[in-house]
């Protein structure tokens, strides 16, 4: 019988301190259950409320499993991303958002469609639970994003994601923004790498605020996604690069 292949879990973190003790618990509860090997690891990401004091306090009472990474200053949700997916050292790495808007424990359904002829898992929102106006502008994304870099996935907008470490041996992330996850998206299927996907809860944001939702950040989001359109799409320098 194959051993249990060894897991790490990761939360990108700011300004958290109203959701990410009870993620980290139940992450370690349910990882627990999947397999004996595993970590988890948080991410703060310059944050300026109590994170870093709670994240220190339960890796204090998790020695064993739990690991923090400081970024003094922020870096963005994709600088954060790339710390933590550079940090892990387990056979397979899922993350999602610390802000609670998923639950980690769905993580077991996603594991359950981790076989030999599968690379990553993607989760899709069953059903969004945001204000109206951030349905709809999530809409439009999703549409934009999925023609514009010809994308295959059913939810490109969907933070739950369980993948292969070894991709990162391959797939090399550049950005520093949230569009790093279309640039993730993009370099696995454009590498070849296999894909599942599996639906997944969405919550109300219980604590805290979107960091995404404003104007000037979306303008800068639409900025930098032409900017990886003309990269990926147009040059595709990412395929030259690995030739």
């Amino acid at each position: 019988m194959a051993p249990v292949p060894s897991l790490s879990v990761f939360f990108p973190a700011y300004n958290d301190a109203g959701t990410i003790a009870s993620l980290v618990m139940t992450a370690v509860q349910v990882a627990g259950t999947l397999t004996p090997d595993f970590e988890v690891i948080v991410v703060n990401d310059g944050s300026r409320d109590d994170t870093p004091r709670l994240l220190d306090q339960l890796a204090r009472i998790y020695p064993d499993h739990v690991r923090v990474v400081h970024h003094e200053q922020n870096r963005g949700y994709g600088g954060a991303l790339r710390t933590g997916f550079a940090t892990a050292t387990k056979d397979w790495v899922f993350y999602t958002d610390g802000d609670g808007q998923y639950d980690p424990s769905e993580v077991t359904a996603l594991w359950t469609k981790m076989t030999d002829d599968v690379d990553w898992v993607n989760g899709w929102k069953i059903s969004r639970s945001d204000p109206a106006h951030r349905i709809v502008i999530g809409r439009l994304y999703h549409h934009v994003v999925k023609t514009l870099f010809r994308l295959r996935v059913r939810d490109v907008d969907c933070d739950f994601r369980l993948m292969r470490r070894r991709i990162f041996e391959t797939v090399h992330l550049e950005k520093d923004s949230g569009v790093i996850c279309v640039e993730m998206m993009k370099k696995f299927q454009d590498a070849g790498f296999r894909v599942a996907e599996h639906p997944v809860h969405h919550y109300h944001r219980a604590h805290g605020r979107s960091q995404f939702f404003n104007f000037a950040r979306v303008f800068r989001t639409l900025v930098d996604l032409m900017k990886l359109w003309w990269q990926l799409v147009v040059r595709r320098a990412h395929l030259k690069g690995a030739r």
